[in-house]
């Protein structure tokens, strides 16, 4: 589920975005955040992108100082997420380590 961040942070001018995705178990969820954390921000700096898991959920946030590079990031993000789920789900479930 997507949300904006409730923090007051327009002093600052930069925005955030924070987006929940619910797994069917926490080792899938750990298999996307394996296969999503290495994909890096091409820039170095003005946007940065967090990802974490709380049991089955996927949790990511970015903070970015222009609204294009923070909707770059996003867009590119979930072909990735979208990509991942589909491999996923075509190997079906994973087997218990």
């Amino acid at each position: 589920m997507a949300a904006p961040c409730t923090e007051n942070n327009h002093k600052q001018g930069t925005l955030e975005f924070a987006l929940d995705v619910p797994f069917p178990s926490t080792r899938e969820a750990s298999i996307a955040l394996q296969s999503l954390s290495p994909d890096r921000e091409p820039r170095k700096g003005g946007i940065s992108k967090e990802l974490t898991v709380s049991g089955s959920t996927l949790s990511v946030r970015w903070r970015a100082d222009e609204a294009r590079i923070l909707r770059v990031s996003v867009g590119s993000f979930m072909d990735h997420l979208s990509l991942v789920m589909e491999t996923m789900e075509l190997f079906g479930p994973p087997v218990p380590q």
